[in-house]
Order: structure tokens, then C-alpha cells, then sequence
């Protein structure tokens, strides 16, 4: 191939936002919940067994409903989006008219010239399909969800939560007082927090120190909270 002596831009855009969303959705509970648990119970009790059975009670529920929250979100979501499409439809074929104007509406923001607007509103026109999905994305602002996109929401939400509860009650597996195992669970949890929380500005393109101390500043503050209630109960 010859040299042209131009640089290729090769624009790079990250294509996986819903699936990173379900991961921060289920990661950031998992370790947040169980760790306030797990936080909460060892300023009442000092019994890492007792802990590990309502961690695991936690984790297990938690997972489940997550991952039922995430499947109905989902589904609403394409519910939503195959009920516009066939309004969308019916309008461009009982009032078309009333959608071109919706058209030259949205080119208008864009600053073009009424010449301009009228050439394509009468080009796209031509094609019902691609005329509908022009207004699904620039009207309605909706992109077409992903096939199957429901139960792979659920899973994984369900399976983020699961890994993330289990690394605040790891600890109390190995130690045999739950202060002890709680100092262990705090150091390894905001650790976690922290790395969890910069992987996700990395992928999201936001600040990655300023994501990780976010992260880490929300989920001690849960288990704070939780810590401090149980203490205060158990007076």
C-alpha cells in the first residue's frame, strides 16, 4: 500500500456501556452490602460462623433479586422500545406529514439550510425503515436493545454481586474473631473498592484516582453505618 504521507485517525469509542453499567450495578452492591453486613454484625457479635451464614444468606438473596431487577429493567426497556417502534410506524404511514415536519425539526437544531432539510426529509421518505429509524434514535433518543439482552443483564448483575459479597466476607473464613476478621475485611474491601472503582473510570473514560476514591468514599460510608447502628443496638 503506498504512503500517502496522511495519518489514519482511528477513532476509538467504547461499545460496551450496558454490559459495564450491569458490572458496576452488581460489583458495587456485592462488596458494599455484605461488607456493611459483615461490618454491622461484628459490632454486635463475635462469631465469624454466625457472620459467614448471614453473609452468605445475603449474598444469595441479593444476587437473586439484582438479577430480577436487571431482567425486568431490560425487558421494560425493549417493551418500551418495540411499543415506539410501532407507533413510530403508524404515524409515518397515517400522518406523514405531521413526522416530516418532526424531521426538519431536528435538522434545524443542526443549523442546516431549508433546502438542505427538504432534500432529505424527501429522500428519506423513500424508505419507510430507515425513515422510522431515524426518529426512534433522533427523536425518541432510542437505540434498538440487543437480542437476549434480559437474561444477560440478569446474569450479570447476579454473578457481579456474588464475586463482589464474597470478597468482604473472605476474611472471616481464616480468622477466628470477627474484630480481628472485620480490621482484615475493611484493609481488603476498600482495597478492592478502590481498584473496582478506577477499572470503571478506565473503562468509562472519567478521572481514574478521582473513580477509585469515589468508589472507596460510598461504600465506607455504607458499612459505617451499618457499623455504627449495630454498636449502638447492641448497648
Amino acid at each position: 500500500m503506498p504512503n500517502t504521507g496522511h495519518t489514519v485517525h482511528v477513532e476509538e469509542h467504547f461499545q460496551a456501556s450496558d454490559t459495564v453499567r450491569d458490572i458496576v450495578i452488581g460489583m458495587s452492591d456485592g462488596l458494599t452490602v455484605p461488607f456493611a453486613l459483615a461490618a454491622g454484625l461484628s459490632g454486635a457479635v463475635d462469631s465469624p460462623v454466625l457472620i459467614l451464614a448471614a453473609g452468605a444468606a445475603e449474598i444469595a438473596a441479593g444476587s437473586i433479586a439484582m438479577g430480577l431487577g436487571g431482567y425486568l429493567a431490560a425487558k421494560s426497556d425493549a417493551e418500551h422500545y418495540n411499543n415506539e417502534l410501532e407507533r413510530e410506524y403508524r404515524e409515518v404511514e397515517e400522518v406523514p406529514d405531521r413526522e416530516k415536519d418532526e424531521v426538519r425539526d431536528v435538522f434545524k437544531d443542526y443549523g442546516l439550510e431549508p433546502q438542505h432539510i427538504e432534500a432529505i426529509v424527501d429522500k428519506m421518505s423513500e424508505s419507510p425503515n430507515k425513515w422510522v429509524d431515524f426518529m426512534m434514535k433522533f427523536e425518541l433518543g432510542l437505540d434498538k436493545p440487543e437480542k437476549g439482552r434480559s437474561l444477560k443483564s440478569a446474569l450479570t448483575i447476579a454473578f457481579s454481586y456474588i464475586v463482589g459479597g464474597i470478597i468482604p466476607l473472605s476474611p472471616y473464613f481464616f480468622v477466628s474473631h470477627a474484630s480481628q476478621a472485620l480490621l482484615d475485611s475493611v484493609i481488603m474491601t476498600l482495597i478492592v473498592l478502590f481498584i473496582f472503582g478506577a477499572v470503571k473510570g478506565r473503562f468509562t473514560g472519567s478521572n481514574v484516582l478521582k473513580s477509585g476514591l469515589e468508589t472507596v468514599v460510598i461504600g465506607g460510608l455504607a458499612a459505617a453505618a451499618a457499623f455504627g447502628l449495630a454498636r449502638w443496638l447492641a448497648r
